[in-house]
């Protein structure tokens, strides 16, 4: 019986920020089914990857190997063997100084196939971030690359002739490397730009000279990883340097909707520059099977309208429809009313077009709406979760209507374990976060019956609301958001938030 025969997908990750891993790079991770990875892997980047993926990391903590390249390299092979799809994910490209070539190498040698899928390089995409052109036809028709630990010596050109100079790795170094870059002619007053933790909301950028940038350096306490540049093109960093003047820059938010929702609204907050925590504390339970939902299914034709009050209650209920062999043509001539844009965008998904979106996204904006309608008589079904307020059903009863309320899924408390909520709370006590964020009332409440009511622990922490409503539940314990929005959605949140 001949041996099954995997493959290997070596990966260049990127060099920090999410958003610059490769359509064709994302794609691969969502096949393998064993994912290797490096410390400078964005763990971000890791939620590509299928739900029943092994995840092995082989990178280095605190500057200790955890695994030789030797391991990693028979590592890979050994899963390729037992006949499995392999994903190699490396920090920036593999092939820039990231030992890509030796594992590709033994890969081969082995008789595995491999497909190599290159990065963005952090040797052009920090510069970029940090607001450099890494050419410039004023200033440089050439560049040279090396690692810190290399300064230019033993080369077969002389590196005062490059115009410009990119050192990776190379801050533990950076003095040895000025003072050997003056030795072989670089002129002291050379503009040098030093790019710590490049791509990522942790950015800082220092600008300096030959003479003088190991001294800034140690002063400002920059931390690696960083990048170094050399040259004239060095000195456009102040002038364009556009990633580090984003609005939310240096601002650090909480994000605590439900896990499945909650990249989303980060990726609205990190695109103004804001780095982000996620701590959801909803977590969605599907209902399923009960008695009322087959009786609902049964009459579904007698409904007039049906209300949708979120994205939770679309999705959920065309499952409870999928699993009595229903779909969205069962509701054809049936009025249907979306609370929010994002609920009914995910209607188109089952295509189907909201009829009426109230113009205040919350349960008094379709009373509002109601009004306007003539509900006496008709039938209204509002598939939600489980807790939720009564004011809609009860109000619309009010107008002459029948109205059902039927519960497709809960909201949980997640379960988190003492370390966890005691790693947050340390974040709070040392004044990390700036701001946190709530979706809904149930995200306030469950905050809080986390991680306790203490105001000392929060005092130095604002807090943004998506709504009134939820405005409300937060002032009842006790605390006063700094942000309100006034469109009741996450892209409002995030314009209101910008105001502050």
């Amino acid at each position: 019986m001949s041996e099954k025969k995997g493959r290997v997908y070596l990966i260049g990750a990127g060099p920090g920020d999410a958003g610059l891993l490769t359509l064709k790079g994302k794609k691969l991770l969502g096949e393998a089914q064993v994912v290797i990875y490096d410390s400078l892997v964005n763990p971000q980047i890791l939620k590509f990857c299928r739900p029943d993926a092994e995840l092995l990391f082989a990178g280095k903590t605190m500057g200790q190997a955890h695994i030789s390249q030797e391991e990693i390299n028979e590592l890979l092979i050994s899963k390729a063997k037992e006949g499995k799809t392999v994903a190699r994910l490396k920090g920036g490209d593999p092939f820039v100084f990231g030992r890509g070539g030796e594992e590709a190498e033994a890969i081969v040698q082995n008789g595995i196939d491999i497909e190599i899928v290159p990065g963005v390089s952090s040797v052009t995409a920090v510069p970029a971030y940090g607001g450099i052109p890494i050419t410039h036809r004023q200033f440089n028709s050439s560049f040279a690359v090396f690692t810190g630990h290399h300064q230019g010596e033993d080369s077969d050109y002389d590196p005062a002739q490059i115009e410009t100079l990119v050192f990776l790795m190379g801050l533990n170094n950076i003095e040895s490397i000025m003072k050997k870059l003056l030795e072989m002619g670089k002129k002291p007053s050379t503009p040098v730009a030093v790019i710590s933790s490049g791509t990522l909301p942790e950015q800082r950028s220092v600008v300096g000279t030959i003479s003088d940038i190991a001294e800034k350096t140690r002063v400002l306490d920059v931390q690696t990883p960083a990048t170094i540049v050399v040259g004239e093109v060095a000195s456009l960093a102040e002038a364009i340097g556009w990633y580090e003047k984003k609005p939310l820059f240096g601002k650090t938010m909480m994000v605590t909707r439900e896990k499945e929702a909650s990249s989303e609204f980060s990726e609205l907050i990190t695109s103004c520059g804001a780095k982000t925590i996620e701590f959801p504390t909803i977590a969605i339970k599907p209902i399923r099977n009960t008695k009322e939902q087959k009786l609902s299914v049964e009459n579904l034709g007698n409904y007039d309208f049906l209300v949708f009050t979120s994205v939770n209650g679309v999705t959920n209920y065309f499952e409870v429809l999928a699993s009595h062999g229903k779909d969205s043509r069962e509701l054809k001539g049936k009025k249907i009313i979306a609370i929010g844009e994002k609920t009914a965008e995910q209607l188109l998904k089952y295509k189907l077009s909201a009829d009426y979106m109230p113009a205040v996204y919350t349960a008094e904006g379709i009373v509002s709406l109601a009004e306007k309608l003539d509900l006496d008589g008709k039938k209204i079904l509002i598939p939600r979760a489980l807790v939720a307020r009564e004011l809609l059903p009860e109000t619309l009863r009010t107008m002459g209507a029948t109205v059902e309320v039927l519960c497709v899924y809960e909201t949980l408390v997640p379960d988190y374990s003492k370390k966890e909520l005691d790693a947050i709370k340390a974040k709070f006590s040392d004044a990390e976060i700036d701001l946190v964020t709530f979706t809904s009332s149930s995200t306030v409440t469950n905050f809080f019956s986390l991680l306790g009511e203490d105001p000392e622990l929060f005092s130095k922490t604002g807090f943004a609301c998506i709504g009134p409503v939820t405005a409300a539940t937060l002032l009842g314990y006790g605390f006063t958001p700094a942000v309100t929005a006034d469109i009741h959605t996450t892209r409002g949140l995030k314009e209101k938030i910008l105001d502050l």
